[in-house]
C-alpha cells in the first residue's frame, strides 16, 4: 500500500514539474517592443499558437529591429513588418505582403478592440483561406462606434465571410477538376461553386457580434469589421499612447509616415 501510494505521489510530482516548465505553460508570452516614441508591451495569446511560435521566432531572430511602420491610418491601425521598410525613406514597395503566410487561427473570443494586434494579409480573391503574412502585423487603434454602426460593421463581416467562402469553393473546384483532368470553363465552375454556395447559407447563421464584445467597441473602440477574417493572436497590455502616438503622425496619400517610426527592439520578457 505504501509502495502503490509513494509511487503516484512520485508520479505526480513529476507530472507538476512538467507542466510548470511545458512550453507555453499558464502564463501568456509577453514582449516588449521598444520604438521611437516608445514602449508598448504586448501579451501573445497562447491559443493562436502558431501565430505565438511564429512572432517569437522572428523576434528572437532579431527580424524586427530596425523595421519601420510602413503604414500609418489614424483612427484605424498601424502597421509593420516589412522588410523592406529598414530603408530611410520608406521605398514605395513595401507593404508588398510578399514574404511566407501561415495558417488563420480565427478565435471568436479574439476581436479587433483597441490595442489588438493582428496579421495582415492578403485580399480574398488571391487568397481565399484568408493565410496570415508571415511578418506583416498590425495594432488596432480604431475608434469608438455607436448601435448603428455596429449593425453595418456585422453587415461587412458576413459579407467578406461569404466571399470568402465563394472564393475557398472556386478554387478547391477548379483544383479539383485539375487534378482529375476533368475539363471546365470558368463558367461551369463559377455554377458548381454557386450550387456549393446554396448549400452552405441554408446550413449557417449571420454572425453577431457577441454582447460583451459590442460594448467594448461602443466604450474603448476598435475596428469591428476586421473580426472573424483577420487574425487576431495579442493584445497591447502597456502603452497604448505609444500607440495612439504613432497613430497621429502625419503620413503621405500612401499612409507611409513622412517621418520614419522605427522599432528599435523587441524582447521577449517572460520566457
Amino acid at each position: 500500500m505504501n509502495k502503490i501510494f509513494m509511487r503516484t505521489f512520485v508520479l505526480f510530482v513529476l507530472f507538476l514539474a512538467y507542466s510548470c516548465n511545458a512550453p507555453g505553460g499558464n502564463e501568456n508570452t509577453v514582449i516588449l517592443m521598444k520604438t521611437t516614441l516608445g514602449d508598448i508591451k504586448i501579451m501573445l495569446y497562447d491559443d493562436t499558437p502558431i501565430h505565438r511560435d511564429n512572432f517569437i521566432k522572428l523576434v528572437n531572430s532579431g527580424f524586427y529591429e530596425g523595421i519601420s511602420f510602413h503604414r500609418i491610418i489614424n483612427a484605424f491601425m498601424i502597421q509593420a513588418g516589412d522588410p523592406l521598410a529598414r530603408t530611410i525613406p520608406i521605398v514605395k514597395t513595401a507593404d508588398s505582403l510578399n514574404t511566407y503566410t501561415i495558417p488563420s487561427e480565427f478565435n471568436r473570443l479574439h476581436f479587433h478592440k483597441k490595442g489588438a494586434l493582428a496579421a495582415a494579409r492578403e485580399g480574398n480573391d488571391v487568397n481565399p483561406d484568408m493565410r496570415s503574412s508571415g511578418t506583416h502585423f498590425y495594432i488596432v487603434q480604431g475608434r469608438v462606434f455607436s448601435e448603428e454602426e455596429l449593425l453595418l460593421a456585422e453587415n461587412s463581416i458576413n459579407s467578406n465571410i461569404k466571399q470568402a467562402v465563394f472564393n475557398q469553393k472556386v478554387r478547391h473546384i477548379a483544383d479539383s477538376a485539375r487534378f482529375s483532368g476533368t475539363l471546365l470553363s470558368d463558367a461551369e465552375i463559377q455554377e458548381k461553386a454557386s450550387e456549393k454556395m446554396f448549400q452552405y447559407l441554408t446550413t449557417i447563421e449571420n454572425y453577431s457580434i457577441p454582447e460583451d464584445q459590442r460594448t467594448v467597441y461602443k466604450t474603448i473602440g476598435g475596428v469591428p469589421r476586421l473580426d472573424e477574417t483577420y487574425t487576431v493572436f495579442g493584445e497591447v497590455t502597456e502603452g497604448l499612447d505609444v500607440v495612439d502616438k504613432i497613430a497621429a503622425v502625419p503620413t503621405n496619400n500612401g499612409d507611409k509616415p513622412l517621418n520614419d517610426i522605427k522599432i528599435l527592439k523587441i524582447k521577449i520578457l517572460n520566457k
